[in-house]
C-alpha cells in the first residue's frame, strides 16, 4: 500500500493550467470506478478553451480510493493529473485547501465525485465566470432548480440552512450549501475558508458575498448520490452552521459585517488577463 502523504507533483508541462478541477475524495472507490465515462466527455469539451489539471484528493480514505486515484492518474484525460493524499481524514473543507495548495489555476471548479450533480454542471458554472461573475454556485433550491429522490432529512438541513443564510446575508442567493462551484482564484484565495469540515462550503460563500463578490447562481438537480455512502453528519453540521449563523448576527449588530470592497482597477486589470 502505498505511503499517505500529502504531496506536490513535479512539472513537467511548461504550460500554465487555466483551470482547476478540484475533486475531493473520502471511501469513494465507486464513484472513482465510474469517474471517467462520466467526466471524460466533459473535460473533451472544455479541453479547447482551458488548458486543464484535474486535481483529486484523497481525504484519509480507508477502502481502497487511493489505489483507484492511482490508477486514474494513468487513464487517458485531456489533462494533467494531479493527486493529493492525508495520512488521516481531515474533513471536505481541508481537502478542498489541500487541492488549491497543489494549483496555480486562475479559474477553480470544485465537484462532488459522488454524482449527486452531473459533471455537465461544469460547463455553465465556466461560462458564469467568463461572463463576469467571481463565484458561480450550483442552485437546486434556485426557482429553476430541484432535487431528486432526496432524502427529506437531507433536505431539512440543506434547504433550512440556505434559507436561514438568504435571511442572514443575501436574499437574491438560493443556495448556500452546494460544492459544486466555480470560482475566479483571486476571490477564493481570499475567502477559503479555515474550517476543516462541511461548513466550509456556506462559510467560502459567505465570505465572498461579504467583499461585495459577484455570485451567479446556476439552477441545477441535487439528486441522491448514485453510488458509496454519504460521509455528512447532519447534527453535528447543523450545530457548526447554528454557531456560524450566531457570528454573523453579531456582526451584523456591531456593523462589521460587510467588508471593503474589492473593485480596485489594480484587480480589473488583472482579471482582463485571465
Amino acid at each position: 500500500m502505498p505511503s499517505r502523504v500529502s504531496c506536490r507533483p513535479r512539472r513537467t508541462s511548461p504550460v500554465r493550467a487555466d483551470l482547476a478541477i478540484i475533486i475531493p475524495c473520502c471511501n469513494e472507490e465507486e464513484a472513482l470506478g465510474r469517474l471517467q465515462e462520466q467526466l471524460r466527455p466533459v473535460l473533451d469539451d472544455v479541453a479547447p478553451r482551458y488548458h486543464i489539471e484535474l486535481v483529486l484528493v484523497d481525504d484519509g480514505s480507508t477502502d481502497a480510493t487511493w489505489d483507484w486515484l492511482q490508477l486514474v492518474r494513468r487513464f487517458d484525460w485531456p489533462a494533467r493529473v494531479i493527486l493529493g493524499q492525508h495520512e488521516r481524514n481531515r474533513g471536505l473543507g481541508a481537502a478542498l485547501r489541500t487541492g488549491l495548495d497543489l494549483t496555480d489555476a486562475p479559474v477553480i471548479v470544485t465537484i462532488d465525485v459522488d454524482g449527486t450533480y452531473p459533471f455537465r454542471i461544469i460547463e455553465p458554472l465556466l461560462e458564469a465566470i467568463a461572463n463576469g461573475a467571481d463565484v458561480a454556485t450550483a442552485s437546486p433550491y434556485h426557482p429553476d432548480g430541484g432535487v431528486a429522490g432526496v432524502s427529506a432529512w437531507r433536505l431539512l438541513f440543506s434547504r433550512g440552512a440556505s434559507m436561514l443564510y438568504r435571511v442572514l446575508v443575501d436574499r437574491r442567493i438560493h443556495t448556500y450549501t452546494a460544492l459544486v462551484r466555480a470560482y475566479r482564484r483571486d476571490i477564493l484565495d481570499e475567502t477559503l475558508a479555515d474550517h476543516p469540515g462541511f461548513l466550509n462550503v456556506a462559510v467560502t460563500l459567505v465570505e465572498a458575498c461579504r467583499r461585495k463578490a459577484i455570485v451567479a447562481e446556476i439552477p441545477a438537480v441535487l439528486a441522491q448520490r448514485e453510488v458509496g455512502q454519504s460521509k455528512a453528519r447532519i447534527m453535528r453540521i447543523t450545530r457548526s452552521h447554528l454557531r456560524y449563523m450566531a457570528q454573523l448576527i453579531w456582526l451584523r449588530m456591531t456593523g462589521r459585517f460587510w467588508l471593503a470592497e474589492r473593485r480596485s482597477q489594480a484587480l480589473q486589470e488583472k482579471r482582463s488577463l485571465v
